[in-house]
């Protein structure tokens, strides 16, 4: 059995596609009932689990033969980075109780950092939580996510204004789509890696055909939307508010102004000389012809 954590997101549902083309057995692991549906229809069996309870995650997790480990930042709540921990306390005692043969988990670029890279710095902890399952463990790390631009382009459509948190605007940075994550993922769960030379987890790094920049974002934006969008930095220190106007919590704030902080750096690659890299074939413009039509019709009903 192959269990996707995280199966209703972007990369897990792309993982859970592609496993069940292989005519490889899926377990999706969803949080709540209402996100099976489109997994069931993909012959899936579904178990919820929440991963703040161990229980459930050990349940999710029995007769794994390979698993993909999602632990996301909570959008929600007022402490987002002690409730990732939390969850990766719990996936890591479930994995190291129970260890299958095979575990790929999701990370970051920018994840071998030790501190100062805001919310890379959480995936810095899974990595290390999860280091004593060895050969064992495969850490994807991928770039930045395409639809993450999903975010604000409700703003830059109704403005013509795409606010960025990348500086200067013409700086090209790595970025990859979910799709190209989840399709690698399901192949790294399906092969039979076994390092021979070192005791060390496997590390894999992914982005996309090639890189861009926010003025490169607003130039697609526009073609794909047939509406003229620029790019504008927002300052740093018109930032927070920016970001807590979204909704977001102080925290979570602190989190994301500290990972464009280091992103602006230059901090945030690829860790040269270690492991496999590979490319995604879908480009910025493909990503986004697919992102347009929803955001523009969830516009429209609003």
């Amino acid at each position: 059995m192959f269990v996707i954590f995280g199966a209703a997101g972007n990369v897990g549902r792309a993982s859970a596609a592609a496993l069940r083309e292989a005519g490889r057995p899926v377990r999706a692991v969803v949080r709540d009932s209402a996100q099976a549906g489109p997994l069931a229809r993909l012959g899936c069996e579904i178990a919820v689990a929440d991963l703040c309870e161990p229980v459930s995650v050990a349940r999710a997790l029995d007769g794994a033969q390979a698993v993909q480990m999602l632990c996301p930042v909570p959008r929600s709540g007022s402490l987002p980075a002690q409730a990732m921990r939390h969850m990766i306390d719990v996936a890591a005692s479930a994995l190291q109780m129970n260890p299958p043969p095979r575990i790929v988990a999701l990370s970051d670029y920018g994840a071998e950092l030790r501190g100062g890279t805001g919310i890379t710095e959480l995936f810095h902890e899974l990595e290390s939580s999860l280091a004593p399952l060895g050969t064992r463990l495969t850490l994807l790390r991928s770039a930045e996510h395409m639809h993450n631009w999903a975010r604000v382009m409700p703003v830059a459509l109704a403005t013509g204004i795409l606010p960025s948190l990348h500086e200067p605007l013409d700086k090209r940075f790595p970025c990859v789509a979910a799709q190209d994550v989840g399709r690698l993922a399901a192949e790294l769960l399906s092969d039979t890696f076994n390092a021979t030379a070192s005791a060390d987890p496997r590390v894999v790094s992914m982005e996309g055909p090639e890189r861009v920049s926010a003025l490169d974002v607003a130039r697609v934006l526009s073609d794909v939307s047939g509406h003229e969008v620029v790019a504008r930095t927002v300052p740093r220190e018109h930032r927070a508010a920016m970001l807590g106007r979204a909704g977001l919590s102080e925290q979570h704030v602190r989190l994301i102004c500290d990972l464009y902080d280091a992103h602006n750096a230059g901090r945030i690659d690829v860790e040269a000389g270690v492991g496999q890299w590979r490319r995604g074939t879908t480009t910025l413009a493909q990503a986004f012809a697919a992102l347009v039509p929803r955001v523009a019709a969830a516009m429209s009903r609003q």
